[in-house]
């Protein structure tokens, strides 16, 4: 500004005659013509500036070796940035191949889809469990999940995760011949889902074979221990010239044909439910008729032990079962009940069963079975539904319990929709409980 005040005025002197207009004029011409060059200057800046941002994005790029001039500042912030984007991708790359090569080391086939159903990856594993998947032989990236896989069990799995974002679990039989799959499928937090397909099929032939191994082991001991039974209970009735000593040791032979007889009868149970041999026939009936049926069932054993069997609150509403099945469920936790539920050597047995309706967490009716007795450690309420296992293992025995009547009781009571628990306090007592879902509509 001073240099164009200083020509003004130069220009004022020697035009003095033509006054000041001209000098204007020319002051003007020389300005426009630096700023023209200024804006060539900044202009070429700026266009190198910006070709060379625009290619960060298809890769980082250093702008230390090149001069800007005045955006030399501004030129170093952005190859600053550039640095840190090139290290995140880098980083990100490194962890991504991590994720792929974990992946694709999985024995398990694993497949994501997005919202809409459609594949956005699987893993190795996924592309050899469905060869045929298209024209390729191989899962194709992008396409609906239904064009690459058919088994309506793995579809539905993965359409209740989308729909209902809950990890949903369901077993398959048909997806690939003779092979047998657990499939979990998880909602992911951005949407979509991730499917797991896991291979059991040789977990589910080794438990089928031992469960034949035990139902034929168990079939074959039948008929020389009811033979025993027979020769023990013969001579114990008819030969009046046993000794004493004699006759001891028949009884102990009884005793534990006996109880052999009951392993063996509550293996078979144990097979034939876990297999699902056994014909279960649910239809409606009423809560208050399975509690009075049981009761009566067990009317004997409470004679013969001398116990009280109480029957508490109950109602009419109507659950759909299996009567059979339940009744002996019922039975079983009242003969344990009075086995287990004396309180003291001189006190009797007491056990009092309810039945109840509640809504959560599903609309159902709440069996109750519960005695007066030492009640169960806390350590131990989570096992005591395993197959075998005995709390007081001597008393146990003592009363010839199996070690199998709480297994069987979970299998049955979850096979028709239903859940078992216990609830239990030292010297206060025990209560067994489970759930079964009512009818759909009242039956009359």
């Amino acid at each position: 500004m001073t240099i164009a005040l200083a020509l003004v005025a130069i220009m004022r002197v020697w035009f003095m005659p033509y006054g000041w207009i001209p000098g204007v004029l020319l002051v003007i011409a020389w300005a426009a013509i630096n700023a023209l060059l200024l804006a060539r200057s900044v202009r070429k800046n700026i266009s190198a500036l910006q070709a060379s941002t625009a290619a960060i994005a298809e890769r980082p790029i250093g702008l230390h070796d090149q001069h800007y001039q005045d955006f030399d500042g501004l030129a170093h912030a952005i190859s600053t940035v550039s640095a840190h984007v090139e290290r995140v991708l880098a980083d990100a790359s490194e962890s991504r191949n991590e994720l792929v090569a974990m992946i694709d080391s999985m024995q398990d086939a694993v497949v994501a889809v997005d919202q809409a159903g459609r594949i956005q990856w699987a893993n190795q594993h996924m592309q050899q469990l469905v060869p045929g998947a298209s024209l390729t032989g191989a899962v194709r990236i992008g396409h609906a999940l239904v064009q690459t896989i058919r088994d309506p069990d793995v579809l539905q799995c993965v359409r209740t995760a989308l729909e209902d974002r809950v990890v949903t679990e369901r077993r398959s039989t048909s997806l690939l011949p003779g092979r047998i799959f657990e499939i979990i499928a998880s909602p992911m937090p951005g949407g979509g889902a991730v499917a797991v397909l896991h291979d059991i099929t040789r977990v589910e032939q080794l438990e089928r074979t031992q469960r034949d191994f035990v139902a034929n082991v168990s079939h074959e001991l039948r008929t020389p221990l009811t033979s025993i039974t027979g020769y023990v209970e013969t001579l114990l009735d008819h030969e009046a010239n046993l000794s004493t000593q004699a006759r001891e040791f028949l009884t102990t032979i009884l005793k534990n044909a006996t109880r052999m007889n009951r392993l063996t009868e509550d293996l078979l149970v144990m097979a034939r439910v876990e297999s699902s041999e056994q014909e279960l026939h649910p239809a409606p009936i009423a809560a208050d008729v399975l509690v009075r049926d049981a009761v009566q069932a067990m009317s004997g054993l409470v004679q013969d032990a001398e116990a009280i069997l109480e029957i508490g609150e109950t109602t009419s509403s109507q659950v759909f079962a299996d009567s059979d099945s339940i009744v002996q469920v019922l039975s079983n936790l009242i003969e344990n009940g009075i086995k287990y539920g004396q309180p003291s050597a001189n006190v009797r047995s007491r056990v009092v069963i309810t039945a109840r309706q509640i809504s959560e967490p599903f609309d159902a009716v709440e069996f109750r079975v519960r005695d007066f007795g030492q009640g169960i450690a806390s350590e131990h309420l989570t096992r005591i539904f395993e197959r075998f296992y005995r709390v007081d293992k001597a008393r146990s025995r003592e009363s010839g319990g199996t070690g199998l009547g709480l297994a069987i009781a979970q299998h049955v009571v979850q096979s028709q929709g239903g859940t078992i628990r216990a609830e239990s306090e030292l010297n206060a007592g025990s209560t067994f409980i489970f759930t079964l879902p009512r009818a759909p509509y009242p039956f009359h």
